[in-house]
Protein backbone atom coordinates (compact mmCIF):
# COMPACT_ATOMS: atom_id res chain seq x y z
CA UNK A 1 0.00 0.00 0.00
CA UNK A 2 2.90 2.27 0.75
CA UNK A 3 4.19 1.93 -2.14
CA UNK A 4 1.59 1.74 -4.69
CA UNK A 5 -0.16 5.15 -2.70
CA UNK A 6 3.53 7.16 -2.57
CA UNK A 7 3.16 7.40 1.01
CA UNK A 8 4.66 6.91 4.37
CA UNK A 9 2.33 4.39 6.59
CA UNK A 10 2.62 3.66 10.76
CA UNK A 11 0.91 0.94 11.70
CA UNK A 12 -0.55 0.87 15.64
CA UNK A 13 0.33 -2.26 17.70
CA UNK A 14 -2.15 -1.95 20.32
CA UNK A 15 -3.53 -3.78 22.92
CA UNK A 16 -5.92 -6.58 22.05
CA UNK A 17 -8.87 -8.06 24.02
CA UNK A 18 -9.83 -10.32 26.13
CA UNK A 19 -7.00 -9.35 27.91
CA UNK A 20 -7.33 -5.52 27.20
CA UNK A 21 -10.70 -4.42 26.81
CA UNK A 22 -11.85 -1.31 25.36
CA UNK A 23 -10.93 1.59 25.20
CA UNK A 24 -7.18 0.34 25.87
CA UNK A 25 -6.89 0.15 22.30
CA UNK A 26 -8.32 3.50 21.39
CA UNK A 27 -5.71 5.17 24.17
CA UNK A 28 -3.33 3.47 22.42
CA UNK A 29 -3.63 5.13 19.03
CA UNK A 30 -4.16 8.43 20.80
CA UNK A 31 -0.89 7.68 22.75
CA UNK A 32 0.66 6.88 18.98
CA UNK A 33 -0.06 10.05 17.59
CA UNK A 34 1.55 11.51 20.40
CA UNK A 35 4.57 9.55 19.80
CA UNK A 36 4.72 10.52 16.31
CA UNK A 37 4.84 14.44 16.80
CA UNK A 38 7.38 14.20 19.37
CA UNK A 39 9.52 11.34 17.80
CA UNK A 40 13.15 11.87 16.89
CA UNK A 41 13.19 8.76 14.26
CA UNK A 42 14.48 9.87 11.26
CA UNK A 43 12.33 8.26 8.88
CA UNK A 44 9.55 10.38 9.95
CA UNK A 45 11.54 14.05 10.79
CA UNK A 46 13.20 13.66 7.28
CA UNK A 47 10.65 12.15 4.81
CA UNK A 48 7.07 12.51 6.03
CA UNK A 49 5.16 16.33 5.59
CA UNK A 50 3.11 16.17 8.61
CA UNK A 51 0.84 18.99 7.31
CA UNK A 52 -1.05 16.13 5.45
CA UNK A 53 -2.01 13.18 7.57
CA UNK A 54 -4.66 11.02 7.54
CA UNK A 55 -6.31 8.15 10.22
CA UNK A 56 -6.70 4.81 8.40
CA UNK A 57 -8.56 1.51 10.07
CA UNK A 58 -9.52 -1.65 7.99
CA UNK A 59 -12.39 -3.76 10.30
CA UNK A 60 -11.92 -3.76 14.13
CA UNK A 61 -9.35 -1.30 12.61
CA UNK A 62 -11.84 0.85 11.00
CA UNK A 63 -13.29 0.98 14.93
CA UNK A 64 -10.12 2.34 16.22
CA UNK A 65 -9.53 4.86 13.78
CA UNK A 66 -12.90 6.10 14.27
CA UNK A 67 -12.69 6.49 17.94
CA UNK A 68 -9.29 7.74 18.20
CA UNK A 69 -10.64 10.40 15.48
CA UNK A 70 -13.42 11.39 17.75
CA UNK A 71 -10.67 12.47 20.31
CA UNK A 72 -8.21 13.54 17.74
CA UNK A 73 -10.63 16.14 16.27
CA UNK A 74 -10.95 17.35 20.11
CA UNK A 75 -7.13 17.69 20.40
CA UNK A 76 -6.00 19.57 16.88
CA UNK A 77 -3.66 22.04 18.62
CA UNK A 78 -2.01 19.67 21.31
CA UNK A 79 -0.95 17.23 18.28
CA UNK A 80 0.81 20.16 16.27
CA UNK A 81 2.67 19.54 13.99
CA UNK A 82 0.62 16.64 12.86
CA UNK A 83 -2.39 18.01 10.77
CA UNK A 84 -4.61 15.46 10.18
CA UNK A 85 -6.86 15.91 6.39
CA UNK A 86 -9.57 13.15 6.83
CA UNK A 87 -10.76 9.69 8.45
CA UNK A 88 -10.60 6.37 5.95
CA UNK A 89 -12.96 3.81 7.25
CA UNK A 90 -12.58 0.45 5.32
CA UNK A 91 -15.16 -2.03 6.22
CA UNK A 92 -15.55 -0.69 9.76
CA UNK A 93 -16.40 -3.16 12.63
CA UNK A 94 -19.64 -1.56 14.15
CA UNK A 95 -22.46 -3.84 15.94
CA UNK A 96 -26.12 -3.25 18.18
CA UNK A 97 -28.24 -5.09 19.88
CA UNK A 98 -31.16 -5.02 17.11
CA UNK A 99 -30.09 -6.49 13.97
CA UNK A 100 -29.74 -5.02 10.96
CA UNK A 101 -31.19 -6.64 7.52
CA UNK A 102 -27.78 -7.33 6.17
CA UNK A 103 -27.42 -8.94 9.63
CA UNK A 104 -29.89 -11.38 9.26
CA UNK A 105 -29.68 -11.63 5.14
CA UNK A 106 -25.94 -12.80 5.81
CA UNK A 107 -26.70 -14.20 9.24
CA UNK A 108 -24.41 -17.45 8.49
CA UNK A 109 -21.84 -16.09 5.89
CA UNK A 110 -18.73 -18.10 5.63
CA UNK A 111 -16.29 -15.22 5.46
CA UNK A 112 -17.77 -13.07 8.82
CA UNK A 113 -21.02 -15.15 10.53
CA UNK A 114 -22.80 -13.01 12.80
CA UNK A 115 -22.32 -15.15 15.61
CA UNK A 116 -18.50 -14.77 15.42
CA UNK A 117 -19.11 -10.93 15.45
CA UNK A 118 -20.97 -11.21 18.26
CA UNK A 119 -18.32 -13.23 19.86
CA UNK A 120 -15.80 -10.75 19.09
CA UNK A 121 -18.12 -7.54 20.67
CA UNK A 122 -18.43 -10.16 24.39
CA UNK A 123 -14.66 -10.46 24.33
CA UNK A 124 -14.01 -6.89 23.70
CA UNK A 125 -16.47 -4.31 25.19
CA UNK A 126 -16.27 -3.75 28.64
CA UNK A 127 -17.52 -5.99 31.41
CA UNK A 128 -21.39 -6.24 31.41
CA UNK A 129 -21.73 -3.65 28.50
CA UNK A 130 -24.16 -4.97 25.83
CA UNK A 131 -23.54 -3.84 22.06
CA UNK A 132 -25.50 -0.82 22.27
CA UNK A 133 -22.07 0.66 23.86
CA UNK A 134 -21.14 3.61 22.54
CA UNK A 135 -17.90 1.71 21.02
CA UNK A 136 -19.89 -0.49 19.35
CA UNK A 137 -22.81 0.91 18.20
CA UNK A 138 -22.15 4.47 16.94
CA UNK A 139 -25.50 5.18 15.97
CA UNK A 140 -26.80 5.36 19.96
CA UNK A 141 -28.13 8.89 20.57
CA UNK A 142 -28.08 10.02 17.14
CA UNK A 143 -24.12 9.38 16.80
CA UNK A 144 -21.47 10.92 19.47
CA UNK A 145 -21.22 14.55 20.19
CA UNK A 146 -17.89 14.67 19.45
CA UNK A 147 -18.42 14.32 15.92
CA UNK A 148 -19.41 18.14 15.59
CA UNK A 149 -15.37 18.55 16.04
CA UNK A 150 -14.82 16.38 13.65
CA UNK A 151 -16.90 19.10 11.17
CA UNK A 152 -15.56 21.53 13.10
CA UNK A 153 -12.02 20.78 11.99
CA UNK A 154 -12.90 19.90 8.47
CA UNK A 155 -11.82 16.76 7.76
CA UNK A 156 -13.16 14.93 4.92
CA UNK A 157 -14.35 10.82 5.43
CA UNK A 158 -14.19 8.21 3.65
CA UNK A 159 -16.26 5.16 4.52
CA UNK A 160 -15.86 1.69 1.73
CA UNK A 161 -17.52 -1.56 2.12
CA UNK A 162 -18.83 -4.17 0.23
CA UNK A 163 -22.55 -5.28 0.43
CA UNK A 164 -21.89 -8.59 0.50
CA UNK A 165 -20.77 -8.00 4.02
CA UNK A 166 -23.00 -8.36 6.92
CA UNK A 167 -21.78 -5.21 8.78
CA UNK A 168 -22.87 -2.79 5.13
CA UNK A 169 -25.90 -1.59 7.17
CA UNK A 170 -24.08 -0.40 10.19
CA UNK A 171 -21.39 1.44 7.97
CA UNK A 172 -24.02 2.84 5.87
CA UNK A 173 -25.77 4.05 8.78
CA UNK A 174 -23.37 5.41 10.90
CA UNK A 175 -22.38 7.52 6.70
CA UNK A 176 -25.96 8.94 7.58
CA UNK A 177 -25.23 10.24 10.01
CA UNK A 178 -22.12 12.08 9.45
CA UNK A 179 -23.82 13.68 7.09
CA UNK A 180 -26.48 14.48 9.09
CA UNK A 181 -23.89 16.15 10.83
CA UNK A 182 -22.56 18.20 7.88
CA UNK A 183 -19.57 16.23 7.87
CA UNK A 184 -17.99 15.80 4.16
CA UNK A 185 -18.41 12.02 3.82
CA UNK A 186 -17.96 9.96 0.81
CA UNK A 187 -19.28 6.50 0.83
CA UNK A 188 -18.04 3.48 -1.67
CA UNK A 189 -20.09 0.56 -1.29
CA UNK A 190 -19.75 -2.09 -3.87
CA UNK A 191 -21.65 -5.02 -4.90
CA UNK A 192 -20.36 -8.22 -4.04
CA UNK A 193 -17.79 -8.76 -2.19
CA UNK A 194 -16.77 -9.86 1.55
CA UNK A 195 -15.83 -8.60 4.53
CA UNK A 196 -11.83 -8.60 4.15
CA UNK A 197 -12.64 -9.48 0.28
CA UNK A 198 -9.20 -7.61 -1.03
CA UNK A 199 -7.36 -11.01 1.54
CA UNK A 200 -9.54 -12.95 -1.25
CA UNK A 201 -9.04 -11.19 -4.54
CA UNK A 202 -6.23 -9.36 -5.77
CA UNK A 203 -8.07 -7.58 -8.16
CA UNK A 204 -10.41 -5.47 -5.50
CA UNK A 205 -7.09 -4.37 -3.65
CA UNK A 206 -6.14 -2.83 -7.31
CA UNK A 207 -9.63 -1.24 -6.85
CA UNK A 208 -9.93 -0.03 -2.97
CA UNK A 209 -5.92 1.41 -4.03
CA UNK A 210 -7.05 3.43 -6.84
CA UNK A 211 -10.11 5.07 -4.78
CA UNK A 212 -7.67 5.48 -1.66
CA UNK A 213 -5.78 7.26 -3.87
CA UNK A 214 -8.21 9.54 -5.30
CA UNK A 215 -9.20 10.49 -1.92
CA UNK A 216 -5.85 11.65 -0.69
CA UNK A 217 -5.13 13.48 -3.98
CA UNK A 218 -8.40 15.48 -3.09
CA UNK A 219 -8.80 15.61 0.71
CA UNK A 220 -5.07 17.49 0.27
CA UNK A 221 -4.82 19.46 -2.55
CA UNK A 222 -7.02 22.59 -3.28
CA UNK A 223 -8.09 23.71 -6.90
CA UNK A 224 -5.67 26.71 -6.11
CA UNK A 225 -2.83 24.30 -4.72
CA UNK A 226 -3.65 22.44 -8.78
CA UNK A 227 -3.09 26.19 -10.15
CA UNK A 228 -0.17 27.37 -9.11
CA UNK A 229 1.95 23.76 -9.47
CA UNK A 230 1.15 23.89 -13.28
Amino acid sequence: MAVKLQTVIVSVKHRLAPEHRLPAAYDDAMEALHWIKTTKEVWLQKYVDFSKCFLMGNSSGGNVAYHAALHAAAEVEDLQPLQIKGLILHQPFFGGVKRTCSELSLFTNKIFPVCVSDLMWDLSLPIGADRDHEYCNPTVDGGSKLLDQIKSVGWKVLVTGYDGDPLIDRQNELVKIMEKKGIKVKRQFAKGGSHGAEFLDPSKCEEFFGLLKDFLFSSTFSAHDLINSD
